[in-house]
């Protein structure tokens, strides 16, 4: 069985080639059962999360994500998500390979909301802001640099500025004009792009600071009680999501909609139906959009897909 640590998933990974590839499976489909949640409590520090990630294509792969989210682990120095992927052939059961799947999950993480933006976004994006610092946070503006190649100023935020400080530090080691900043309703207020990738449970970004045409991504509220932004957001914005499942997951919905400020039926797409053609993404160019994603096991299956097909390509 192959075995793919994070540094060779980063290789075999890159975002460029991950982006199309998130497209492809988008529209060729997959089966993709509704995630397993369990909550894992603990005596004394704060609970963590287990959730199980199950997709395949018949006659091709099965994969399976066991991904571990403990917010408590950023007081301990430590990243507050782990996971592993396994994959399987689909015909037989037989294992294939098995993967870092904290990296595999960072980078097709990036390369989604990179695709969503590809639909969502202005075409003139030049101003992005970062909230967070961590994996996901880093691989963001590289990431829309794919869809978004005029993107040259990074902006970061961070509950602990010192995160924020070291990640404009690294941005700009690859070539971005990139800056912390503690003044987050202001780099909200200037930005093309707010994409956020935090484990925050009380709203950062309010759809009052959004500029006629900004593009916001929420990427960390992945259950019902967490939330990166405030229910105005929804009223301001055209909402979509990377899956339907966002709308039972995510506490950005579930909040908003508890609050009375979202229905499901104001929903514009999935990312599904914008890769199929099926919605025309961003209408004019005043438009706020919104993509909330919660993850799908569709998109870690394409990634590592993508990462065996490079180990079979010769000298891969």
């Amino acid at each position: 069985m192959l075995q793919l640590d994070a540094a060779t998933l980063a290789q075999r990974l890159p975002l460029g080639a991950l982006v199309p590839a998130l497209r492809e499976m988008f529209i060729a489909g997959c089966e993709v059962p509704q995630r397993h949640t369990h909550r894992i409590t603990h005596p004394t520090g704060e609970a963590g999360t287990v959730l199980l990630m199950p997709a395949w294509q018949p006659g091709r792969h099965l994969g399976v994500k066991t991904i571990n989210i403990f917010p408590g682990n950023t007081a301990l120095g430590l990243p507050g998500l782990h996971a592993i992927y396994l994959l399987f052939d689909a015909n037989t059961g037989v294992p294939v390979a098995l993967m870092d799947g904290s990296e595999l999950t960072a980078r097709r993480t990036a390369a989604a909301s990179a695709l969503a933006a590809h639909y969502l976004a202005r075409a003139d994006v030049q101003h992005l802001v970062v909230l967070g610092s961590g994996r996901v946070a880093t691989l963001l503006p590289q990431a829309y640099r794919q869809v978004r190649p005029k993107l040259q100023r990074v902006t970061v935020w961070n509950h602990r500025p010192e995160g924020a400080e070291r990640l404009a530090a690294q941005l700009r080691d690859q070539g971005f004009n990139a800056q912390a900043s503690t003044d987050l309703e202001a780099a909200v207020r200037s930005a093309c792009i707010v994409s956020c990738a935090t484990l925050a449970r009380q709203a950062l970004v309010h759809g009052a600071w959004l500029a006629p045409g900004t593009h916001l991504d929420l990427i960390g509220s992945f259950a019902p009680d967490t939330r990166e932004a405030d229910a105005a957001c929804f009223t301001r914005g055209r909402v979509f999501v990377d899956t339907e499942e966002a709308l039972l997951k995510a506490g950005d919905l579930v909040q908003a909609a508890a609050e009375g400020q979202f229905k499901p039926a104001r929903l514009q797409a999935t990312l599904a139906q914008l890769c199929r053609g099926q919605h025309a993404g961003r209408q004019q160019g005043g438009d706020v959009t919104v993509f909330k994603a919660v993850g799908s096991a569709l998109e870690d299956l394409a990634a590592a897909e993508l990462a065996l097909a490079w180990a079979d390509t010769p000298g891969g």
